[in-house]
């Protein structure tokens, strides 16, 4: 409940500091006197915008702050846990305007931005404003309404969760299907590709090592030629140059003893001849290797021309690079061949959860339609009570797509003449009407849940006499279990207020200003006396208040 509004510089009021009470809190005032203006403050701080034209004084900010005891239920536990707030059983909603329409919104004196203090609006008030009936037509309230009055709270919980889940893994389906669709397009042209290489056969680095092979075998003759003539300079000639060294190095060792570093040197000549002549038979044996094979080098230029027009195919230029198409290729037809098992797997959950919600949604309509005629036969007797007595609220439903609210499209039919002939209530329900209508639906749907803080600004629009009566004595029964703040104009129902706040202008210091006051059980008697006689009530006027009140 809330249990104070304080209010600076707004519209026309300088500054009040209204504190609400349990039960039913009225509001009245002279048409004029800022009934309404009370209302537009407090949706500031349930989350509606504004700009600086409610400044009552431009030269300072606007500030509207609302006080609200809060028991704990889940909703607002999820609430402050989400949005990283601390939950207090007193939680103050502040709202500030600056003279250059700056704006700023405070949680527990926690900044926070307008649509977190909208949400949370949704859990401390629920305001019906005159005229404000919209929602009655909206199907989504309606299933609301009749959900509520099924008590279904639980079941459309679990029909959530579980809708939730079957929308994730059917637009993973969705995903998959789709990768399906371009995976048939192209999984014959990447096999074909992919059994290209695979027939190519390739190993690592092996087109750049042909290519120095067939290079090698092209030149074989020539190669073979050099060779020879080098091995037979080195050991076969008349005069070879191993046996020469070796020669010559008899010649150094003879005058060995006669110098230090001749010795030296002559080893050095050793070590020489042993090079060439392993340098030799290296030669020999590359030589003798070395074979001209017209065959080979027919497979080599057959397994080239394929090769390179793969390079060319793919636009690279390295055999690593086709192995590398080739690996990637090979994930691909894994990955599409896998993915018809994975839409086969997630085809199968997708029918399970769709049966796990159908199942849960029929439970949802089956308890909808066992209450259909008590909740219309008890809004329709409410009805009555309000002064629509030939009045009917039928309710119908049809069956829709599924959704997380199940299959049930539902509809608020009225007849206002017994004429059974219903129709849409935009069609056939006056503003009033509509006024008493939603009335009566809260007044049912309040005892089947916990509702917030409930507000009607001036919803006996068009009724007076025994409706406004009816009126009253609904808005008392609800407001044994809920705190209502209602702005009225009819003295039956300001007769039926637990706390009386009357609103008031007057001039100071040459401007008007607004003011709220509580009324005692003597003012609250003038007041109503004057709703119903005038200005200057009579004595007889003054008796019926009294009676209203104490009666």
């Amino acid at each position: 409940m809330i249990t104070q509004l304080h209010i600076q510089n707004y519209a026309i009021i300088d500054e009040v500091v209204i504190d609400f009470s349990k039960g039913l809190n009225i509001i009245t005032g002279e048409t004029g006197a800022g009934k309404s203006i009370l209302m537009g403050a407090l949706n500031l701080i349930l989350g509606e915008r504004a700009d600086t034209s409610v400044l009552h004084d431009t030269s300072k900010k606007c500030f509207v702050e609302g006080v609200f005891q809060i028991e704990h239920n889940k909703n607002i536990d999820l609430f402050f846990t989400s949005n990283d707030l601390e939950f207090e059983k007193e939680i103050i909603v502040r709202r500030e305007i600056s003279s250059n329409g700056k704006s700023r919104s405070f949680i527990n004196d926690t900044p926070v931005n307008l649509s977190t203090v909208k949400e949370l609006s949704l859990f401390l008030v629920d305001l019906h404003q005159q005229f404000d009936t919209l929602e009655l037509h909206a199907s989504s309230f309606q299933k609301e309404v009749l959900d509520a009055f099924a008590e279904n709270a639980i079941l459309n919980e679990k029909l959530r969760n579980q809708f939730y889940e079957y929308s994730i893994v059917k637009k993973e389906l969705l995903h998959l299907t789709s990768q399906q669709e371009q995976a048939n397009k192209d999984l014959d042209y990447f096999q074909f590709l992919y059994d290209e290489l695979i027939e190519l056969g390739l190993q690592d680095n092996e087109l750049e090592l042909m290519e120095a092979e067939l290079k090698l075998q092209t030149k074989s003759e020539y190669i073979k030629q050099q060779l020879n003539a080098v091995y037979f300079e080195l050991k076969n000639s008349d005069q070879p140059i191993v046996s020469r060294i070796k020669s010559l190095n008899q010649q150094i060792k003879s005058i060995e003893s006669y110098h230090n570093s001749i010795g030296q040197l002559s080893e050095r000549l050793i070590s020489t001849s042993i090079e060439l002549k392993d340098i030799a038979d290296e030669l020999e044996h590359i030589e003798n290797q070395l074979q001209y094979d017209p065959q080979r080098i027919a497979v080599i230029n057959d397994k080239l021309s394929v090769g390179y027009k793969l390079l060319k195919k793919h636009n690279v230029t390295s055999t690593s690079q086709l192995l590398a198409i080739q690996t990637e290729l090979q994930q691909k037809i894994h990955n599409y061949t896998n993915l018809f098992s994975a839409i086969s797997k997630t085809e199968v959950k997708e029918k399970e959860l769709y049966k796990v919600c159908i199942d849960i949604a029929i439970l949802i309509s089956e308890k909808r339609k066992s209450i259909i005629d008590d909740f219309s036969n008890k809004v329709n007797q409410l009805l009555v009570q309000v002064g629509m007595p030939t009045a009917r609220l039928k309710v119908d439903i049809s069956t829709v797509t599924l959704s997380q609210d199940g299959f049930d499209e539902i509809t608020f039919l009225f007849d206002a003449n017994k004429s059974n002939k219903f129709e849409s209530m935009s069609k056939v329900a006056s503003g009033g009407e509509l006024s008493r209508l939603m009335l009566s639906i809260k007044s049912l749907v309040a005892q089947k849940i916990n509702m917030p803080t409930l507000v009607f600004d001036e919803i006996d629009t068009g009724i007076s006499g025994e409706a406004a009566k009816q009126v009253a004595l609904i808005m008392q029964s609800l407001s044994s279990k809920h705190q209502i703040i209602a702005i009225t104009h009819q003295p039956q129902i300001a007769a039926k207020a637990s706390t009386h706040f009357f609103v008031y202008k007057e001039e100071q210091d040459d401007k008007i200003k607004t003011g709220v006051r509580v009324l005692s059980d003597e003012d609250r008697i003038f007041a109503i006396a004057k709703m119903l006689s005038g200005d200057h009530p009579t004595t007889a006027a003054l008796e019926i208040a009294k009676e209203m009140i104490h009666g």
